[in-house]
């Protein structure tokens, strides 16, 4: 069932995003194991509209967040408000009370805005005038940035960058994906007709089965070492974290569920490499200056260490 219900959402979402169909898998596959996205990518290449459709596809609570330089915490979270009848403080929540969250342009908003999801990404919780309000297991986050433009934003810290399970690009459709957009558009936007084909019960049934599917030794160490090269290779002065091994592993268990494998191969890690672990190195100035990327490293550690058999 849990397969039938990705089919479904696949195709659900494939009627809005023209030849977005990895975006998708990859999207899905960070749900279904729990973790965030980042997508990262030029304008008008469709990152808001996909975070729109996958959330209209699901029946769930969702909030979207346009990030302005004078955006402030308590914008996101909330703030106490004296309730002059019952002469007590009373939490008006934010729009981070919700189950899945479009952090729009989130690199326009200051660092200290910023670090206010710092808590909610790690923990599904936020912290309050010294009270734990739960956002509930299914607080996914979905942020958008524009990789090319400086002015007016703030880089996301590190700390920040470890908490996304997968940051990725949508690109370009080629010619015949563009005219498909211009005919499906032309009276109206293919999102509106979009309604939802998953509930909470399939969705649980989705998140379970992903856990359950098998890794073995030899892959589960792969995963491990594929990360651990990352933190010696050359040029780099911040590698990737246990966090991104849990990353590594809860996708491609999701993506092996996808294909209908009930095990993970070595193939699933490769083909999430990049996207789980590029975007949380941190490069030395003199080999990022020199040309070298974060994209570059993983492929030479793909090269590097040897998959299993």
């Amino acid at each position: 069932m849990s397969h039938e219900t990705y089919q479904t959402l696949l195709a659900n979402l494939e009627t809005v995003m023209v030849g977005q169909r990895q975006a998708i898998r990859w999207l899905l596959a960070a749900f279904a194991a729990g973790g965030h996205v980042l997508l990262e990518d030029l304008p008008g290449t469709g990152k808001t509209t996909l975070a729109k459709a996958f959330a209209r596809s699901l029946t769930l609570d969702f909030q979207r967040i346009q990030f302005t330089p004078d955006l402030l915490p308590s914008d996101l979270l909330g703030v106490s408000i004296l309730d002059p009848q019952r002469q007590e403080f009373r939490l008006h929540r934010g729009p981070v009370f919700t189950e899945v969250l479009l952090a729009d342009e989130i690199n326009r908003a200051s660092p200290r805005t910023q670090a206010a999801l710092l808590e909610a990404m790690g923990e599904r919780q936020i912290s309050l005038d010294g009270q734990r309000h739960d956002l509930g297991e299914w607080f996914f986050v979905i942020a958008t940035q524009n990789p090319i433009e400086f002015h007016g934003t703030y880089p996301l810290p590190e700390a920040q960058m470890d908490r996304f399970a997968l940051c990725f690009a949508l690109g370009y459709p080629d010619i015949e994906g563009e005219m498909r957009v211009l005919t499906d558009q032309r009276e109206r936007h293919p999102l509106d007709a979009l309604c939802a084909r998953a509930g909470r019960a399939e969705l649980q049934d989705l998140r379970h089965a992903a856990a359950a599917v098998r890794t073995g030794d030899e892959v589960r160490r792969y995963l491990v070492e594929l990360v651990a090269a990352t933190r010696t290779a050359p040029g780099v002065a911040l590698g990737a974290s246990p966090r991104a091994s849990l990353a590594l592993a809860g996708t491609a268990r999701a993506l092996a569920l996808f294909d209908g494998f009930d095990f993970v191969t070595p193939d699933h890690v490769r083909e999430l490499a990049v996207p789980v672990l590029a975007h949380r190195l941190k490069l030395d100035p003199q080999a990022r200056f020199g040309g070298l990327s974060a994209e570059m490293v993983i492929g030479e550690v793909l090269r590097r260490v040897a998959a299993p058999v």
